[in-house]
């Protein structure tokens, strides 16, 4: 039987100690002294014209909007609605969306505005074929003020829920948070695999913190304008990493040649093309295949940050620039990340509940083309092939009448788009119950 079980565990985020001066809108907090050591995340920097780079920021804000002590959350702070609800969240991949800088009237434009993002995310493949893997919860953020620091300009000062912020570090289309805030808000949801943090500005920008070692399981935050079209696409982006543990594709001049191990990761490679023929290793598969994101896959020396040493899968994918598509070696790996939170198969009926004939029992394959086996004591029933419903009666039971019978279902996700046989088992799952006469 596959299984897959999901962190549960919700620790309290600390709250970021302030004056009573601070209020609703004090002023910085207590961290912000000269002298104070202020502890800074890897994020990612996205351009305008899709170009990505890192660099370092704080993980803490000084435009966080912290209540008096005594004072209570407004109303509506915290609320979670459910965005899409496709089932349990020990079966599907759930995605938290916490806004920014949405005032206690603004909060209906907030879940527009998630519901917004995750159409743009959706529209990029696996994530359209996939869908039906996801939950995502919109999670109420009520901010004291309108929008967000930094926006239209660096004057521009707001203290909100999360201190979302432009000019984080002095780049202007940076847009940072404050951690803990944002862990805060989101513990909120039922679970929490991805966080994605749309902050109330048309302005374009984000931020892709990658290395967020979270309580409640999930693996880094991804920033993004609510109002602007184009800023999904960093979200698609950092699920690249967060899901299909993918390295970035793009390199910096001046960082010299690699001349480390071979990276664990799938989409970069210090072997060219005709070695990893040979060795039958990481995108060996897909060599000479067209790919969705143009042109053939090969070796195309520079990525993992180094502009020799290292060698990407196509010439430019989503993890090397903005406004493109995952190249095959990446859409493989992000159908694994999907299958890694979620199951092919789901049944309304709990897995080892006792059935009797009477019963009717359902199924659901959240993936098109998902192939669906059923067995009887083990002995696959061919005429029961991709039934969706099954009348228990129908089944011939043989042997005493006191024994139970098992009845599985197994479904298998048969997508060419994962090539690598070591990935196949993620893409399998079985439910199991009792039958008595």
């Amino acid at each position: 039987m596959h299984l897959r079980t999901k962190a549960a565990t919700r620790t309290a985020a600390v709250l970021l100690t302030t004056t009573l001066a601070a209020a609703l809108l004090g002023a910085a907090p207590a961290w912000s002294a000269p002298g104070a050591a202020q502890p800074r995340a890897q994020v990612e920097v996205f351009a305008e014209d899709g170009g990505i780079s890192r660099t370092t920021a704080p993980t803490v804000s000084p435009y966080l909007a912290a209540p008096a002590p005594g004072l209570t959350a407004p109303g509506g702070d915290g609320d979670v609605t459910p965005l899409v609800r496709n089932g349990d969240t020990a079966s599907k991949l759930d995605v938290v969306v916490i806004g920014d800088g949405y005032a206690a009237q603004e909060q209906e434009k907030f879940r527009s505005d998630a519901a917004e993002k995750w159409r743009e995310i959706t529209a990029v493949e696996p994530y359209a074929t996939y869908r039906g893997l996801f939950n995502v919860w919109a999670v109420s953020a009520v901010s004291p003020e309108s929008g967000v620091s930094g926006d239209p300009d660096r004057a521009t000062v707001r203290h909100t829920a999360l201190g979302s912020y432009f000019w984080c570090d002095g780049v202007e289309r940076l847009l940072c948070v404050d951690e803990k805030a944002v862990e805060r808000y989101a513990a909120k949801a039922p679970q929490a695999d991805l966080v994605i943090v749309v902050a109330n500005s048309t302005k374009y920008g984000g931020a892709g913190y990658n290395d967020v070692k979270s309580a409640l399981g999930y693996e880094g935050i991804a920033t993004v304008a609510g109002g602007n079209a184009r800023s999904g696409q960093i979200a698609v982006h950092e699920t690249g990493h967060s899901l299909g543990k993918l390295a970035d594709e793009y390199a910096y001049d001046g960082q010299g040649a690699y001349q480390g191990e071979e990276p664990a990761e799938a989409n970069i490679s210090t072997l060219t093309a005709d070695r990893m023929r040979d060795q039958g290793v990481k995108w060996s598969r897909w060599l000479g295949k067209a790919s969705p994101d143009g042109g053939t896959v090969g070796t195309y020396e520079g990525g993992g940050y180094y502009p020799t040493g290292l060698y990407r899968p196509t010439e430019n994918s989503i993890m090397r620039s903005l406004g493109r598509e995952f190249n095959l070696p990446g859409r493989e790996a992000m159908i694994a990340g999907f299958y890694r939170h979620a199951t092919p198969l789901t049944s309304p009926t709990p897995a080892g509940t006792w059935l009797t004939p009477a019963d009717r029992l359902t199924v659901d394959l959240p993936v098109p083309g998902t192939l669906l086996h059923w067995y009887l004591d083990g002995r696959e029933q061919p005429q029961l092939r991709g039934r969706t419903a099954l009348d228990l009666g129908a089944l011939h039971l043989t042997g005493p009448r006191s024994r139970p019978h098992l009845v599985s279902a197994v479904a298998t996700d048969p997508t060419p788009a994962v090539a690598d046989p070591a990935l196949r088992p993620e893409l399998t799952g079985s439910l199991s119950w009792l039958l008595t006469r």
